[in-house]
């Protein structure tokens, strides 16, 4: 008869018990298994030498409850508290999410969507290749030079295609462009105070032109020709490969015709609110003539671009995710309240759901609020972190359910929420470290955007997580007395009825 090496020796330091009583507690199964008996004879002296030996304990025995163990014992206490004093519970988050909600008045001032600040390295080589060329190359504005560039200038810009293949050079289109190109130069802003001649960048005090009409209007070119991809012009080689579109030359280089022609509007390092609205006038000008047909549309087409519009574009889009936010929400709860209903009406668990995702609502409030509280910078990224948050806020709110229906009902409430606590809190609190380690990874980033985002999360995981141990359990516990409640009714009616029936 040979020995099974089935139980371990934590198996005796699991029950806490002596070794005499563990092995008679053993002895006493009578297990059958593969051939191995387990009987008084032989398996408890095995076991007395083997398995729960002192030398045994000390080299196999490995507790491993040191962390769970004083955490589930200090929540179960909480839970039990939570129990006793449900409705603070339930108020002192609202009101403190209230309180740091306010933190959202100063949205405006710290939102930070600039894409070179946001989006690139703090540290990047190219950043300090830059500061090496404006600390050793000064630029001077009243010498303007697209080349000599080391930050991007605000400038407006405009494609004018002509229709039908024609050309572009000749005739109604260029017209067309020699008017539009006036009503740009002629357009003011901030109630005719601001004009393209008070901002815009200059050489020898005369604003920066564009050449291609310059060269277009004067007589050079008929008697020349226009040459391509290079005309002399004034003694200087000009490049026209960026200002004119689908040219077709001919066998010496002279332009026949183009389809294309691009218009640049440059400005000077003036005041960036000026130029900012200047930009604004310059695409409304544009809409406004193509919605009204001031430009004959029939033989051009006119699109425009500023060095805003990539920025307008991501400030435009920060308030988008708003309809969606509630979209999703609104699933959310749908979906907590058909897995928390029960056809029992006394068992429900309606309100529970819906408080479980509202507690994930408070926390991105709270977490918002305080955050921008301090200063920190709020970019575009961090609007898609409720979406992230309410997952967790689920999570949170099933297992809590789940843990308190394995309860027992007739235990006081207390009881039964300190049980629940004990059992619930080590997958929630592993959830929230997880959640927290890897959104502290995203702080330590060198990108700005990811820094600030990552800060964002890892605070709404922590106060999801204070949530989910304090704010949604007070309607769980409120279910409680209700189904004892009907229990005891129950009883009431059927002893009632039982002597009615025996009268």
């Amino acid at each position: 008869m040979r020995s099974c090496l089935s139980y371990p020796c934590w198996f005796c330091y699991w029950y806490r018990t002596n070794y005499s009583d563990c092995c008679h507690r053993l002895a006493q199964k009578k297990k059958k298994k593969k051939g191995c008996v387990w009987n008084d004879i032989v398996f408890t002296p095995f076991i007395k030498t083997h398995l729960c030996s002192p030398l045994s304990a000390k080299m196999g025995c490995r507790r491993t409850d040191c962390i769970s163990k004083p955490l589930s014992g200090l929540f179960g206490k909480l839970g039990s508290t939570v129990g006793s004093y449900p409705f603070y519970f339930f108020v002192f988050p609202i009101f403190l999410s209230a309180a740091l909600g306010g933190g959202f008045i100063f949205l405006n001032d710290r939102a930070d969507n600039d894409l070179e600040r946001q989006f690139t390295p703090r540290k990047g080589p190219s950043k300090v290749t830059r500061a090496f060329v404006r600390e050793n190359f000064p630029y001077n504005d009243s010498m303007f030079s697209e080349d000599r560039l080391y930050d991007k200038p605000d400038f407006a810009s405009l494609i004018a295609v002509a229709r039908d293949n024609l050309n572009i050079l000749d005739g109604l289109a260029f017209e067309d462009i020699i008017r539009l190109n006036n009503r740009i130069l002629n357009m003011t802003v901030d109630n005719g105070r601001l004009g393209f001649t008070d901002l815009c960048a200059k050489v020898n005090g005369e604003c920066v032109s564009n050449v291609i009409l310059d060269i277009l209007s004067s007589n050079e070119t008929e008697s020349h020709g226009l040459t391509y991809p290079t005309y002399t012009y004034r003694s200087s080689s000009v490049f026209l490969g960026s200002v004119l579109g689908g040219v077709v030359t001919d066998g010496s280089s002279s332009v026949r015709s183009a389809q294309a022609m691009k218009l640049f509007y440059f400005l000077g390092n003036h005041d960036a609110e000026a130029s900012k609205l200047w930009l604004k006038g310059f695409k409304a000008l544009l809409s406004a003539d193509m919605d009204h047909k001031l430009i004959d549309v029939l033989l051009m087409l006119v699109s425009y671009y500023t060095s805003k519009s990539k920025q307008e574009e991501i400030d435009s889009h920060t308030t988008d995710g708003i309809p969606l936010f509630l979209i999703t929400y609104a699933c959310a709860i749908t979906f907590s309240v058909i897995s928390c209903l029960r056809m029992d009406n006394v068992r429900n668990k309606v309100w529970v759901a819906v408080f479980g995702v509202l507690s994930s609502g408070l926390a991105v409030l709270s977490s918002f609020g305080l955050l921008l509280y301090i200063g920190v910078p709020f970019v575009i990224t961090v609007a898609n972190s409720p979406f992230l948050i309410l997952g967790i806020g689920l999570n949170n709110m099933f297992i809590m359910v789940s843990d308190w229906q394995h309860t027992h009902v007739k235990d006081p409430v207390p009881d039964r929420m300190a049980h629940a606590y004990k059992e619930a809190i080590m997958s929630i609190t592993i959830t929230a470290l997880t959640d927290v380690l890897k959104f502290f990874i995203g702080v330590t980033s060198d990108f700005p955007s990811f820094r600030d985002s990552g800060s964002f999360e890892r605070c709404k995981a922590q106060i999801c997580h204070s949530n989910a141990t304090l704010f949604q359990n007070p309607h769980i516990i409120k279910a409680a007395p209700r189904f004892l409640n009907f229990g005891e009714r129950c009883r009431w009616h059927i002893h009632h009825g039982l002597q009615l029936a025996a009268h």
